[in-house]
């Protein structure tokens, strides 16, 4: 099932006209002012970073007397929000002082010369040093300079709902050593809990990164014993054309959906699957088994407009097991967003002093907490208050050992995009492995100018 309408380009230049105007000007010619541009959630109720930046603000004002901070917005859906501040970055008459990238395409706008290198500010400060080296190369470019600071980062596990794991005899302290299990669990689920999903894992186009990074890669990744990148051969410098760990994770989807142990494909192929899963699934006991973010309990906190103080009662947390329980046994993948300077930015000195404000010990350790966010700071990784801060917390931070970032190179996104189609390929049952595994192999051909190597 595939969206009827293109996403043009047109359409996307028409949209970032919109966003233009709607958000204001670049950062111009005020010397006394930094443009702060964000991601605003499209959850009018969920005012995590709104409130965040708010209290940054003040601080910075205070510490800065007759210095100014703008905050600038963009509301929009992820696909949007990228082709929106790639627009506003292309003009210095557009271009904030300061951005929020996604490492998922921050190697994109490096290559294409939107942001500006921070080694030089780097260098004299001594705080860069706490942050640990994974999430340091999560914003560094192919030439070697880094051009972001990470404000967190992420983990991936498996989420499950305890009332439904008792009525289908599942344990509580449930811990899958194999894919296998994972699956006979589900299973289980469909087989005595009759009207619950046994397993939610995220497939398809339509949600787009998370059916790559949450799903595919999270399978792909486990495949191996993690000692090399499945998806990309660093050596040579060349993408991994399919092979037999790609065609096993394909299986696996295939597997769920084909044995209906997941969402109706019409649902899992919804834009808004992922809304539902934290809103509606989980919370009112219809999902057995999310193979989800560690960042879920944002949305269920007070204030949040999405309340659910019984989720840490409610809830189990298990790694994601290898695919044949090989070492290291758990796996994970992590991601993470981070503030860079445009190229074009009018005032990329204050915006420094601002990503500096931001990133005190104890304002990096309020932002971990206010968005469930894994810590990038060894220093607050290492404080106990960090780690009782809220249920979970620890358990995903431990996984930080086990995990693995994307290979975000400037062609991944399209990388990405192959994989999604393979993906919805066989979960509609349109294709089958080797068929949506030969697909991906030519799109890859296209996508990297055939800079592929075969496994």
């Amino acid at each position: 099932m595939r969206p009827t309408a293109a996403f043009t380009p047109l359409l996307a230049l028409a949209l970032a006209a919109t966003a233009l105007t709607a958000c204001g000007g670049g950062s111009g010619g005020d010397p006394d002012t930094v443009k702060v541009s964000f991601k605003q959630s499209t959850d009018n109720s969920i005012k995590v970073m709104d409130t965040y930046l708010a209290d940054i603000r003040k601080q910075f004002e205070k510490a800065h007397p007759g210095k100014k901070v703008e905050l600038v917005p963009i509301k929009a859906p992820d696909s949007e929000y990228y082709t929106k501040l790639q627009q506003m970055l292309r003009s210095p008459k557009t271009a904030p002082d300061l951005v929020y990238e996604d490492t998922f395409l921050i190697n994109s706008d490096i290559t294409s010369g939107y942001l500006k290198p921070l080694d030089p500010y780097l260098a004299k400060w001594p705080d860069w040093n706490r942050f640990i080296d994974t999430a340091k190369a999560a914003a560094k470019g192919e030439d070697g300079k880094t051009y972001g600071v990470p404000d967190g980062t992420d983990t991936r596990g498996l989420w499950f709902d305890k009332d439904v794991f008792a009525k289908a005899g599942l344990p509580a302290d449930w811990q899958p050593k194999t894919w296998k299990d994972v699956l006979t669990a589900a299973r289980t689920i469909k087989r005595k809990v009759p009207g619950v999903i046994p397993l939610n894992v995220y497939t398809g186009k339509p949600v787009g990164e998370a059916a790559t990074m949450q799903t595919f890669e999270m399978l792909l990744y486990g495949t191996n014993d993690g000692s090399t990148d499945p998806l990309y051969d660093k050596t040579s410098k060349k993408w991994i054309a399919g092979g037999q760990g790609f065609k096993d994770a394909l299986a696996f989807v295939e597997t769920v959906y084909k044995e209906k142990l997941g969402p109706d494909v019409s649902d899992a192929l919804d834009p808004n699957v992922m809304t539902r899963v934290r809103g509606e699934w989980l919370p009112q006991g219809k999902l057995g088994i999310a193979l989800d973010g560690s960042w879920l309990p944002q949305d269920w906190l007070p204030g949040s407009g999405h309340e659910w103080p019984e989720w840490s009662k409610k809830l189990g947390l298990a790694a994601m097991p290898t695919q044949n329980g090989q070492a290291p046994g758990k796996v994970s993948m992590s991601g993470g967003w981070t503030w860079s300077i445009p190229a074009k930015a009018g005032n990329p000195d204050l915006a420094f002093e601002f990503i500096k404000t931001m990133q005190t010990k104890a304002n990096a350790q309020k932002w971990y907490v206010a968005n469930s966010g894994i810590a990038v700071r060894e220093d607050v990784a290492k404080d106990p208050g960090y780690a009782r801060a809220q249920p979970g917390t620890e358990f995903f931070t431990d996984l930080v050992r086990h995990t693995h970032y994307r290979p975000a190179y400037p062609a991944y996104p399209k990388v990405s995009t192959a994989i999604q189609e393979a993906m919805e390929g066989v979960t509609t049952g349109d294709m089958s492995v080797d068929e949506a595994t030969g697909d991906y192999v030519d799109a890859l051909k296209d996508a990297t100018d055939n800079q592929v190597v075969e496994r």
